[in-house]
């Protein structure tokens, strides 16, 4: 929860910035330090056995890392899936709640229209907080009721609209399971400490050339920061600058032609 208020609260630059600022000061400075005490002749004499784990530890925590940022941005793009098709599964439903008996048809628009509002003023704001809205909860069981309590005598009609409002909660559960994030924090903790060894592996090595050694491993501390920064953001679809829209709710109200004044 801390998390996503500093997502919530900070610009994503500022937080990028930091998370490159502390990879930064912890990689060179460990290497400083080591450089400092044990002197760069002495360092170098680990540079080949060094250099091979090395490799090896980089390789292994590049692949981890890459398979979170994959992860987490197929999960991003599936939550944009799911709520282009949220939206339009509402819309259908709307149209198809014309051929239903007028009650029944007035009912769902009127609670369609709400929960679509509910969704789009109340529940993205939450969203942002991992959490659902219970207002947006209530109005869609409302419609639900609405559609079952409906009297259709088109059996295939009558499927269609159940199947429409199926869409609708299976994809309402899909977007608010991933409002708090799905990458678990055993992983996190197995990649800050996989940042840790990668970013001090740099301080067992010696190079003649100190300015080349700074460079070298102020480029890794900020490579390796950069990639958690873009999986972090992904991770949680709704909070901070970089969210997905709710834009597609928007235009779905707009398809919604508003009920007509009673004669």
């Amino acid at each position: 929860m801390n998390l996503l208020m500093l997502l919530n609260e900070t610009s994503p630059w500022v937080v990028a910035l930091g998370l490159v600022a502390v990879a930064e000061v912890y990689s060179i400075g460990l290497m400083l330090l080591f450089r400092t005490r044990m002197g760069a002749e002495r360092l170098a004499l680990n540079n080949e056995v060094a250099g091979f784990k090395f490799a090896v530890v980089g390789v292994f925590y590049a692949v981890l890392l890459a398979f979170v940022v994959v992860a987490v941005w197929e999960n991003y793009r599936d939550t944009e899936t799911a709520v282009r098709n949220e939206t339009k599964a509402l819309v259908d439903l709307h149209q198809a709640s014309y051929a239903l008996a007028e009650d029944a048809g007035t009912a769902m628009r009127k609670h369609l229209v709400s929960y679509t509002e509910q969704v789009r003023d109340i529940e993205w704001p939450a969203m942002a907080q991992g959490l659902a809205s219970g207002r947006a909860a209530n109005e869609l069981h409302n419609l639900g009721e609405a559609i079952y309590l409906a009297k259709e005598d088109n059996v295939a009609l009558y499927h269609h609209v159940i199947d429409l409002l199926t869409a609708i909660n299976d994809n309402r559960n899909e977007r608010l399971d991933s409002a708090d994030g799905t990458v678990p924090s055993v992983l996190w903790l197995v990649l800050i400490a996989g940042a840790v060894i990668t970013l001090g592996y740099p301080s067992f090595f010696g190079s003649s050339n100190i300015t080349a050694q700074v460079l070298m491993t102020a480029a890794l501390a900020a490579l390796v920061a950069l990639t958690a920064f873009v999986a972090v953001v992904l991770d949680y679809p709704f909070t901070g600058d970089v969210q997905i829209s709710r834009a597609p709710f928007e235009q779905s109200l707009a398809q919604m032609p508003p009920p007509l004044p009673p004669p």
